[in-house]
């Protein structure tokens, strides 16, 4: 492939401005067209459009009207599934927003579909072509730190007060609070680096005033049999914190923000892990089209965002009934 990749952009808000940015920085895309029902949102991701390039009310007008390679979803979260299928029926690329979809039925619809296209697909969780995240999941994978025996995910937020009265807060548009937003990264990276699975959950949900979750905190057993803790606080004057340890038979890893990943081995010796002996840093958008260009896999295919979902859909149910849950 030599042309490059034609994009349209389906949501223009404010995730959008940094797919743009990073689409055209690979050189290998331009972005022909977006939809948008709030004129004003379209306004702000104009200058990296193609000149002249339309903006529609709606993403079956862009499908109808324009000659598309691919779309970008960054929509609110319940239109993600019938968007999916739209692009699909037109045998696009697709690179979608977290959650991916908002039920495990629609995500096994989706992986089954992408399963039987020839087309990329890919959910925009960054932190999978981040250099420490993709660090620690190789490590783990080798065996470096033996038998993962527990995990501890924290992520707060002053979600609560900065989503207020924003769709993120409203049911029929987020179905559901700070676990199915922002929660959501942290959900993904933990499965994704530790490469388990939920066995079973026992969920704490605080709601406050509002339709949605909030806090949240949950105790996990995973199918190797280790533990885990996994919280996430919506309501915190922070503006945002995430912390991660990971304990090993043979040897743990810690995540702390503004400080170098810290690892101990077998024997307690502590090693401060350098950007030099990591992985290459990328993005979802870049991963997006090399994998469209050269058919380089991405690292974050359709299983991830089922994976999540089944986990979330169990931790709410969990919080709900006030039961531990077994997953299936």
């Amino acid at each position: 492939m030599t042309q490059k990749i034609r994009v349209g952009i389906i949501g223009c808000g404010g995730i959008s401005w940094g797919h743009c940015e990073r689409l055209l920085a690979t050189g290998k895309a331009e972005i022909v067209a977006g939809t948008e029902p709030i004129p004003s949102h379209f306004d702000r991701i104009k200058h990296f459009m193609n000149e002249g390039a339309p903006c529609f009310a709606t993403h079956q007008e862009m499908l109808a009207d324009m000659e598309l390679d691919a779309a970008v979803i960054s929509s609110p979260h319940d239109v993600h599934y019938e968007q999916i299928l739209a692009c699909m029926e037109k045998d696009l690329h697709i690179l979608c927003e977290k959650p991916m979809v908002c039920t495990v039925d629609h995500a096994k619809d989706v992986c089954a579909r992408v399963n039987a296209s020839d087309k990329v697909f890919a959910v925009s969780y960054q932190r999978h072509y981040e250099s420490q995240f993709r660090y620690i999941k190789d490590a783990i994978a080798k065996g470096d730190i033996g038998k993962v025996q527990f995990v501890s995910a924290l992520q707060a937020q002053d979600w609560y007060e900065s989503q207020k009265g924003l769709w993120r807060q409203e049911m029929a548009r987020s179905c559901g609070g700070q676990l199915n937003d922002s929660g959501s990264h942290l959900v993904d990276i933990v499965l994704w680096i530790t490469g388990l699975s939920a066995k079973s959950v026992f969920s704490k949900v605080e709601f406050f005033d509002r339709e949605v979750d909030i806090n949240s905190s949950t105790t996990i057993e995973f199918d190797n049999g280790a533990l885990g803790s996994l919280s996430i606080i919506g309501r915190t004057p922070m503006s945002f914190n995430e912390d991660i340890s990971i304990m090993g038979s043979e040897g743990s890893f810690l995540m702390r923000p503004g400080h170098p990943l810290r690892h101990w081995d077998s024997k307690g010796k502590e090693f401060t892990i350098g950007t030099r002996e990591m992985p290459k840093h990328s993005n979802p958008d870049e991963a997006f089209i090399n994998a469209i260009f050269d058919g380089i896999p991405v690292l974050t295919p359709a299983e991830c965002g089922l994976r999540v979902i089944e986990l979330t859909e169990n931790i709410w149910k969990s919080g709900e009934t006030g039961q531990l849950v077994k997953i299936s």
